[in-house]
Parts: C-alpha cells; structure tokens; sequence
C-alpha cells in the first residue's frame, strides 16, 4: 500500500475543483494543509467535510492536502474517495451524496432529438448544462477522458448524477468500450441514470454482456436504457441484430468519426462515404422499433452547415442528433422541428384516427387513401414534437370543432 496519493485537480485555471492528496501515517492524528480561494466562505464547511470523510473511510493518522478552486461538496467528496482507493483502504466503502433534485423517470419513447456531450472530469460544464435544454445530457467516460484519469472519474460523474439539477434532461453516461466499461456500470448504475451509450459495439454479444451486468446491478430492473453507438464496419453490418440483442435498446445511434477511419475514408459535411451506413441504422432502427440517432457535427462555428446536416438527416429517417456544444441545440430542435406542411398533414390524420376511434372503425381512411397505423404513428409524434417546440397549440382540435 502506497503512503501518500492524489486525486483532482489545481492551478490558475481550474475551476469548480479541487486537488485532495492523502499522506498516511503511522501516528499523529489529522492535520490538513488547506489551500483554498474560497477559504473566508467555505472554509469551515468544507473542513468539517473533509473529517467527516476521514472517518467515514477510517483514516485516522494522516495528513491531507487540500487545494481548493471553488469545488462544491460532491466533487470534494468524489475526489477524496478516489485517494482512498488510490491508497487501497476503501474497504468496499463508497461516500454517495443523497439526491440533490427530484429524479424523474424517463420513458421509452421519449424525445431524443438532441445529446450534449460532456467531458466526466470538467463538472464545471454539468453545473449548469440544463439551461440548454437538450433532451439528453452526457456525462463521458470514454473518448474526452485521459485513460490515466478514467477511475476518479468514473466517481465524479456517479456523484454528479445525483448533484446535478438535469431538468428535464435525460440522464445519459457514455462508457467506455468494453471490456471496460462493464467496470464502469459499477460506479454508475444503481446510482440515477436513465441511459447508458456503449460506444463501438459490434456484435449482440456484446450488448448482451452488459445486459447480464445491468441485471446484476439492479436486479433486472428495466427502467435502465441502452444507446449502442456502432462505429465499424463490422458494427454496421451487424445494425440489426445489435438493435434486437436487448430489450433495453431505445435507440441506434452511428459514430462516423471511427467509422470513416475504418473504412480508411475522409469524412465530409456532404456525407456520401457513410450513406450506406446511415441508412442501415435506420433500417435496423426502424426493424426493431427503437430511434435511429445520426452522429455528432464537429464543426462548432458552422451552423448553417450543421443545420443542413440535421435537415439532411431528417430526411433519412434520424430521429436525431449529437452536439458537442450547447450553441448546437437550438439548431438542432428547429432544423428538426416538422414544417407547416406536415403540421397540417399530421393534424388531419390524427382527427381522421380518433373519429375512426369513436365510431369504432377497424379502417381509418382520409378522402379517398388507406391510413395504415405507422403513418398514424408518425402523424402523432408531428403533433407532439409541434406543441414541445410552441409550433402548435395544446388546443388545435378546436379548429376541427374538437
């Protein structure tokens, strides 16, 4: 066992941070060595945080180093129970804060148009992410973490999951590729998340094995959703049964970042080198009645570029879309908002199925044309999207004398 470890981070430009560094000794008690630019309004809060974690993890003779940028409770917390594995005196042990807001269930079908990635180490960009109001929130493990820095992380995003005020935001955790990111799931599934994205899947056995570990963690919940990102060659032409390897699966989503490197290819804005695979995601989407989700857009400074991209991928059949900055969002939900045209449309189906409803009808028809269930299907999700998006009012039957 190593006498003395650390854990975070410090320097001029950190922020909403701290550096813990924990140096066991044989005798002596507790002392602290607290360097904190908040001192005069958290000083005392924070050092009689940093006792309680002393003895909650049993750490009697040491001396604590503590260099302090700003950091809330949680990420103290979660940094210091990194030294203590680091040390290898955790003992099992794990210091989770108690929920901070109201956890809201989230639901199968729900609007995934927009996913903001977040970096697991840089909290100071989750504090307050939900003002954007992107459908989902992500906090990554996987690609914009350094593989050095991946286990205090892993601690950090489990406490931001139950810190963070996410609104109405989904709660997403990117792994990290398997074998991994099933070690990954330990520290964040039974601790508040709604939908777990497994970057580079392949094969169905791959989603089933975190299925079996999802099932050890929370007793075969359901209530936990899988996004596989498929990033390969071979993860495309595996789309549909991947799509259809677990009951978890809400969505597909593609990675054209990895899989034009597969394919030894330049990616394009004009997208042609992966319009096979796009369509097969959607295919395989659509075959197993889940999302189909279209990749990040990574120029951040381009959005009329990003917004023919997204109108592009609505066009496809995408449900939605990645972004890797906050100023995407907007233009993400309005390129893939429905247009008057098929407000209209929508509208007319919708009243012709529910008055086909009242009258007990096994046939809904508008004029003269069959309206078969996946179009009404379609139709009801239009009005939906409309009203999220204050295109349509909640009471627009009136017009129809409804």
């Amino acid at each position: 066992m190593n006498n003395y470890e650390e854990a975070g981070k410090s320097g001029s430009k950190v922020r909403s941070d701290c550096l813990i560094g924990i140096n066991i000794l044989a005798e002596g008690g507790l002392s602290f060595d607290i360097n904190s630019k908040v001192d005069i309004m958290y000083g005392k809060a924070n050092r009689d945080l940093l006792k309680t974690l002393c003895a909650f993890f049993e750490i009697k003779n040491a001396n604590i180093k503590f260099e302090d940028s700003g950091a809330i409770p949680f990420v103290i917390m979660a940094r210091f129970e990194a030294v203590v594995r680091k040390l290898g005196i955790d003992n099992g042990k794990k210091f989770v804060p108690e929920f901070l807001y109201d956890f809201k269930d989230s639901a199968r079908d729900r609007f995934r148009r927009s996913r903001l990635y977040l970096p697991g180490d840089q909290i100071k960009l989750a504090l307050n992410a939900s003002i954007h109001n992107p459908d989902g929130l992500i906090l990554d493990l996987e690609d914009s973490v350094s593989p050095n820095i991946k286990d205090e992380t892993r601690i950090l995003v489990r406490n931001a999951l139950r810190s963070i005020d996410f609104k109405d935001s989904e709660r997403m955790v990117r792994i990290n590729q398997l074998p991994m990111g099933l070690k990954d799931l330990e520290d964040i599934i039974p601790y508040g998340v709604h939908l777990i994205l497994i970057p580079k899947v392949e094969t169905a056995e791959q989603l089933i094995e975190v299925d079996k570990k999802v099932d050890e963690l929370t007793n075969n919940s359901d209530e936990i959703y899988f996004m596989p990102i498929l990033e390969s060659a071979k993860g495309i032409l595996n789309a549909d049964s991947i799509g259809a390897a677990s009951k978890r699966t809400v969505a597909l989503a593609i990675g054209l970042e990895d899989y034009t490197a597969d394919l030894g290819v330049e990616r394009t804005n004009e997208g042609k080198e992966s319009l096979f695979a796009r369509q097969m995601i959607i295919n395989a989407a659509r075959a197993n009645g889940i999302q189909a989700i279209d990749t990040v857009f990574s120029d951040v400074s381009d959005m009329e570029a990003l917004k023919e991209s997204v109108l592009e991928a609505k066009a496809l059949g995408f449900d939605g879309k990645g972004c890797i900055h906050p100023r995407q969002i907007k233009v993400v939900h309005e390129a893939l908002a429905p247009s008057s045209k098929e407000i209209d449309k929508a509208k007319k189906i919708v009243i012709a199925s529910e008055k086909a409803q009242k009258q007990n009808l096994g046939v809904v028809s508008l004029g003269s044309k069959m309206i078969d269930p996946p179009v009404i299907k379609r139709a009801e999700r239009v009005i939906k999207i409309a009203k999220k998006e204050n295109i349509l009012e909640d009471n627009w039957r009136a017009e129809y004398g409804k």
